[in-house]
C-alpha cells in the first residue's frame, strides 16, 4: 500500500485507530522514566501523544501526510508543554533520517516485507542509545489461520521468535510472545518483542 492509499484511508474516518493509546504500550511504558522516543509509522499520533503527556519528547514519522496533519491537529488541543514535546514528520520510514539518542523506539503495527523490515528495525536500533528500548508489535503470522482481522499476506507478518532470532545479536530481549486482543469479530493474535539495545562490546560478544 502506497502513501496515497494510506492518505485515502486516513481521510475516510475521523480516527482510524481510535484515540486511546495501545494497551500494551501503556502497560509497559507507564513504569518507565520519561526520555526521548521514536514512533515509526505513527499514524494519527495516539501513542506519541500519550507519551508526550507523560513527559516524553517524541518524534513521530509517517509517510501519510493526512495522518501527520491529523496528528498535529489533535495535538493542538493539548497544553503547550505537551505540544512542544511532539515532532511529527511526514517521511518514509524506509529511508528517512530518524535522528538518534532515543531511549525508546517503537514499531507498532508496521508491516513490511521481511528484507525491508530488517532494514527498518536495524535503523531503529541504530537510533537508540545503548540500553535503549526497542518495542515491536504487530499482527502475528499465525493470526491468518488462528485469529481474525489484520493483513492476510504472510510475507509482511512475523512471529516473536523471528524477531528474537534475527536481532538477538543487537538486542537483549526481555519480552516475546503472542498477546491476544478481543475484537468485534473475535480473538486476534499479535506478535510482541521488547528488548534493550546491547552496547558495542556486548554486541560483538553476542555474535
Amino acid at each position: 500500500m502506497d502513501s496515497a492509499a494510506w492518505d485515502k484511508k486516513y481521510a475516510q474516518s475521523e480516527l482510524v485507530w481510535g484515540a486511546p493509546p495501545n494497551e500494551l504500550l501503556v502497560e509497559y511504558a507507564t513504569a518507565l522514566p520519561d526520555g526521548a522516543a521514536l514512533d515509526l509509522a505513527c499514524g494519527e499520533g495516539r501513542n506519541a501523544l500519550w507519551l508526550a503527556t507523560r513527559g516524553w519528547s517524541v518524534t513521530g514519522i509517517d509517510y501519510s501526510s493526512v495522518a501527520i496533519d491529523k496528528a498535529a491537529a489533535i495535538a493542538a488541543r493539548s497544553p503547550r508543554s505537551v505540544r512542544e514535546r511532539l515532532d511529527y514528520r511526514c517521511l518514509d520510514v524506509t529511508d528517512a533520517d530518524y535522528g538518534s539518542d532515543y531511549d525508546l523506539a517503537m514499531l507498532l503495527y508496521l508491516h513490511l516485507p521481511a528484507p525491508i523490515r530488517t532494514l527498518v528495525v536495524n535503523r531503529a536500533i541504530d537510533s537508540l542509545k545503548p540500553d535503549g528500548i526497542l518495542m515491536i508489535l504487530g499482527h502475528a503470522r499465525s493470526n491468518i489461520e488462528e485469529g481474525v482481522g489484520g493483513p492476510q499476506d504472510p510475507e509482511i507478518l512475523y512471529e516473536p521468535e523471528d524477531l528474537v532470532t534475527e536481532f538477538s545479536s543487537r538486542v537483549r530481549f526481555e519480552l516475546a510472545g503472542r498477546p491476544q486482543r478481543t475484537t468485534e469479530s473475535g480473538i486476534a493474535i499479535d506478535a510482541l518483542a521488547i528488548g534493550r539495545k546491547l552496547g558495542v562490546g556486548k554486541e560483538l560478544n553476542a555474535k
